[in-house]
């Protein structure tokens, strides 16, 4: 019994070990989340837009994982991670039903989610203010706006009336537009959401991305500020 309890101490030491040596350098993870952003700009909402967006959630986890030094690139995490959003984005080319769709929405949300704890996990590793830990903060505010892209268009999917109060379901552009306004809370109102559902998820979005930008940004910004000072 004591031998396994110092054997799990050993293993726990060991992997904060690891994420503390990682380089947690999340200029590639911003790449992918800006190549996310741009593709969905662009694209149309063919079956096999959603499978390429599918696709770059799973690598941007996966980058996110090996960033934060939370496994390795040949590890068997990122090999399952990897191979499970292949398979569901291939699934996509062979069904386009809504249902099938609508779950790869949900996916691409859960993806994205857990790749905003994994950031977080590998910027509060660092117990610094850096560029590093700023890079890492943007890249979490950028991915709210893009998780819940995804689970709007879940419901404009799944949904049995039009998501927008405007009479249409928007196109996926459309909203993408609509969640970072609702993130940023612009309140323009050429679009706002027909349902309760979709009225509580605009009204979570706009109340996270103002606590996150007046907690976490700028505590960063203020340690960054008293660090220079202090220098």
């Amino acid at each position: 019994m004591i031998g396994a309890v110092r054997e799990r101490r050993r293993q726990v030491l060991r992997s904060r070990v690891s994420r503390l040596r990682a380089a947690h350098s999340y200029r590639a993870v911003l790449a992918l989340i800006l190549a996310t952003f741009a593709f969905t700009s662009i694209a149309s909402d063919a079956t096999w837009t959603t499978s390429v967006l599918l696709l770059l959630q799973s690598l941007t986890l996966a980058t996110a994982i090996w960033t934060s030094g939370l496994a390795r690139p040949h590890s068997p995490l990122m090999v399952a991670l990897l191979a499970a959003g292949t398979g569901l984005a291939a699934a996509l080319f062979v069904s386009d039903r809504n249902g099938l769709v609508g779950a790869a929405g949900i996916v691409s949300a859960t993806l994205v989610a857990v790749t905003m704890v994994v950031i977080a996990v590998g910027v509060v590793d660092q117990n610094e203010v850096n560029a590093q830990s700023v890079t890492g903060a943007i890249c979490i505010y950028l991915l709210f706006g893009i998780m819940f892209l995804f689970i709007y268009s879940a419901l404009a999917i799944l949904g049995s009336g039009d998501f927008f109060a405007q009479g249409t379901d928007g196109t996926r552009a459309l909203r993408l537009y609509f969640s970072y306004v609702t993130l940023a809370t612009l309140g323009y109102g050429d679009y706002t959401p027909a349902g309760d559902a979709g009225h509580s998820l605009a009204v979570l979005e706009a109340l996270l991305g103002q606590v996150y930008l007046v907690t976490v940004v700028a505590l960063l910004v203020s340690r960054v500020r008293v660090r220079r000072e202090a220098d």
